[in-house]
């Protein structure tokens, strides 16, 4: 089996971040790895956003991510587990991740703060 390549984190770029979270399965896939306490196997995420996502695509995703820094895969036995790089990222770009992760989070309705906001506009009006 081939081994698996990481950037080291001097090679990270924010073209390649960007790059790799402009796709919506990714960065759905990101959010949630970067969002847990633990690492995430692969076959958690066949099923992404509502929707079945074939093994062989969801390996291309991994390696988009991978290949960006954004994620440390480990092989254990037949199993990958999948950790976020955050801790490295912010110290070389501070701010980027949780922006993205918090963008993202608003764009996909799972933020209580904003959702909250857009209930409660328009109260208070006297016609």
């Amino acid at each position: 089996m081939r081994p698996l390549l990481h950037p080291s984190i001097e090679d990270v770029t924010v073209e390649g971040i960007l790059y790799a979270l402009s796709d919506p399965v990714r960065v759905a896939i990101f959010a949630q790895i970067a969002g847990a306490r633990c690492s995430q196997n692969c076959s958690a995420f066949l099923e992404v956003k509502e929707k079945s996502i074939p093994k062989s695509t969801l390996s291309q995703h991994f390696k988009a991510l991978r290949e960006a820094g954004l994620i440390r895969s480990v092989r254990q036995g037949v199993q990958m587990q999948n950790t976020s790089r955050c801790t490295e990222i912010q110290e070389r770009f501070p701010g980027l991740i949780p922006a993205i992760v918090r963008a993202h989070h608003i764009q996909s309705g799972k933020n209580p703060k904003a959702s909250s906001k857009r209930k409660g506009a328009g109260r208070g009006r006297k016609s």
